[in-house]
């Protein structure tokens, strides 16, 4: 008996390594579960997840030419309920923003993204003006021809 490749059978474990876990089908026929497909969230440790002689339920995910079976864990699994809660909305309307002049100085959490980075290339602007003006023979001499 062939497994049919999207269905899912109800196996056990046979082994485990550090890269997977290797299930026996109800067909006779054992796969291969990768560490990436055990679980919806990050697995480190296999065995954190799974045990052998444990019973799960895998989804054919493909046959390769030498007759491997790749399975999934993780694919099998229902799918995840939506969320219970509704999601935030933005409460302000986007709005393009170009500033003429000097930005306002406002709390952060109630700037959009377009004010605080227009506050930071004024701040920048400014500072860099600042080092100009305050170390001219700084400059001079990191080329060499200041003063000696």
């Amino acid at each position: 008996m062939q497994v049919e490749i999207g269905q899912i059978y109800e196996g056990t474990v046979t082994g485990m390594t550090k890269f997977g876990a290797f299930v026996k089908l109800p067909t006779g026929e054992s796969g291969m579960v990768h560490i990436s497909e055990v679980a919806a969230t990050y697995v480190n440790d296999i065995k954190d997840h799974l045990a052998e002689g444990q019973t799960v339920k895998v989804k054919v995910l493909g046959v390769n030419d030498n007759n491997k079976i790749s399975l999934s864990i993780k694919q099998a699994l229902p799918p995840a309920p939506p969320e219970d809660r509704p999601r935030k909305r933005n409460p302000r309307p986007s709005r393009p923003q170009t500033w003429q002049g000097t930005p306002p100085a406002a709390d952060p959490s109630t700037m959009s993204f377009e004010d605080m980075m227009a506050k930071f290339k004024h701040d920048s602007d400014e500072k860099m003006s600042d080092l100009r003006r305050s170390a001219p023979e700084m400059r001079s001499n990191r080329r060499g021809n200041g003063n000696r």
